[in-house]
């Protein structure tokens, strides 16, 4: 039970579902009878083991604990504090516009490498079309006639002869390639992970990304009424970067010494933004922390997605420069050695 997984929206579902029908004045065990009639997947069996759990007694967020890939400890905690104060209906309102939100940032990083990405399987099919198709045909004519080929040209030949005549151990060492990047993701995620988030321009996004999840999750732990650090030591799990990790630890440890949450955030200015660090040193002041975290992550998810739409500006015209000139430089490697060879037949 604890490996099921649930995809985003389906997430958002069974919450939106949850909060329209609690909201409602369904009793809880009524509403998730009603909710496994059309369940499916992976859906009903989380259901079916929330009504398990709820017919012994126990509470809604211990059964959602069972489930750590699909209810984090912000989600589970926030609920056993909506239970224990007797508001779930509005916490599971608030969790659904925190999912809800999620989903669409999510959408928003993939429409912005959706381009890249589509250019570069264009170039990877253009190129194998290229190697398969026509170098082969043009290198019989180089062959028979002796003509003298610069590098780049052999280089093609090359790689075309080795595509060509070893077919099936070239695929074979790309599947077992696959399958090798697929075993260090799955089993060493975080070695896979330290490699990619220190990435020029990905790091960047990164610390945007959890600069966001961690103020969201804070405006909503704080306004389920959970103490401050309890609510640091919750959302520690919902950033990815360890730099993160270590700044928010190190905040928390400043708080139990008497400390404020904006000193705490000074000791790190690396880490978090001096925006960030104003915003929440008004919000001590007033009184509305919860409220500056949630404005802190609307200028956070503002400023990011400015950034992304400037990326994606920027990497359109790039790209396609970039294969112009990989796919021109290969049709000169090859139309070069025929253009000489043309020249030299004239000649004579």
């Amino acid at each position: 039970m604890s490996s099921l997984t649930l995809s985003g929206n389906d997430k958002l579902g069974l919450i939106s579902n949850l909060a329209t029908m609690i909201a409602a004045g369904i009793p809880i065990l009524e509403t998730i009878d009603s909710l496994l009639e059309d369940a499916k997947g992976n859906t009903k069996k989380i259901l079916e083991k929330v009504r398990e759990d709820l017919t012994q007694g126990r509470y809604l967020y211990s059964s959602f604990a069972n489930f750590p890939n699909v209810f984090d400890k912000v989600s589970v905690n926030i609920i056993k504090a909506a239970e224990e104060a007797g508001t779930l209906d509005v916490t599971l309102k608030d969790l659904k516009e925190l999912i809800k939100k999620e989903l669409e940032f999510a959408d928003e990083i993939k429409g912005a490498l959706s381009y890249p990405v589509l250019i570069i399987i264009v170039f990877v099919i253009i190129l194998f079309l290229i190697l398969v198709v026509v170098i082969p045909k043009i290198s019989v004519v180089f062959l028979q006639l002796g003509v003298s080929l610069p590098l780049p040209t052999k280089v093609l030949i090359y790689l075309s002869n080795l595509l060509t005549k070893n077919t099936l151990p070239v695929m074979g060492i790309i599947i077992l390639f696959l399958a090798g990047l697929f075993f260090i993701y799955k089993f060493k995620k975080e070695w896979f992970h330290s490699i990619l988030y220190s990435l020029p321009i990905v790091s960047g996004l990164i610390n945007y990304i959890d600069l966001i999840r961690f103020s969201r999750s804070m405006n909503l732990l704080l306004s389920s009424g959970i103490t401050i650090t309890t609510a640091l030591e919750f959302a520690e799990d919902v950033v990815v970067k360890k730099d993160m990790v270590k700044a928010i630890h190190a905040t928390r440890k400043s708080i139990l010494v008497g400390k404020d949450l904006s000193d705490g955030f000074k000791e790190n200015k690396k880490i978090f933004p001096s925006i960030m660090i104003k915003i929440i040193e008004a919000g001590e002041k007033t009184g509305t922390l919860e409220t500056s975290m949630q404005d802190i992550s609307d200028y956070l998810n503002y400023q990011i997605t400015n950034k992304l739409k400037t990326l994606t500006t920027l990497l359109e015209p790039i790209m396609l420069i970039v294969i112009g000139v990989m796919v021109g430089g290969m049709m000169l490697s090859i139309f070069g050695p025929m253009y000489g060879l043309i020249t030299n037949i004239g000649g004579r």
